[in-house]
């Protein structure tokens, strides 16, 4: 296993976490909002974490950003939608410095919408990068 095989698995934890709060979440519930929010907070720094790793174990270094990785792994087909991903950026930081409930509420409808799919398609591309690199 590749050394980012343990970031590589906390990633995956904490999106099943963040999987598991979804099927309690109905929209409603602020508490169950904040609380999805949070773990998409942690998911969503594993999940840059995770890549940043993967590209040093590959001799890539110098990425010292969320958006810089982001950016590096559209390029190398990690991610297929960079936009979706800048703004999923946007949200994270947007939920970690103010809180505003007609934004939080809008997070909570994007991670169930669109950013957990985002999230497992990136896991599922790095399991098989890191497949291909063991082999």
């Amino acid at each position: 296993m590749k050394p980012y095989g343990n970031k590589l698995n906390n990633f995956i934890k904490a999106l099943h976490k963040l999987e598991e709060g979804l099927l309690q979440y109905d929209g409603k519930n602020e508490l169950l909002r904040d609380g999805l929010i949070q773990r998409f907070e942690f998911t969503f720094k594993l999940a840059w974490k995770t890549l940043k790793e993967v590209f040093e174990d590959e001799g890539l270094i110098g990425l010292n950003s969320p958006k810089s990785v982001l950016r590096e792994a559209f390029s190398a087909g990690l991610i297929k939608d960079e936009k979706l991903w800048i703004n999923m950026l946007k949200d994270r930081n947007l939920t970690s410095h103010m809180y505003s409930e007609s934004i939080s509420i809008e997070i909570g409808k994007n991670i169930k919408d669109k950013y957990v799919n985002a999230l497992n398609e990136l896991k599922d591309k790095i399991v098989e990068r890191m497949r291909k690199y063991t082999k």
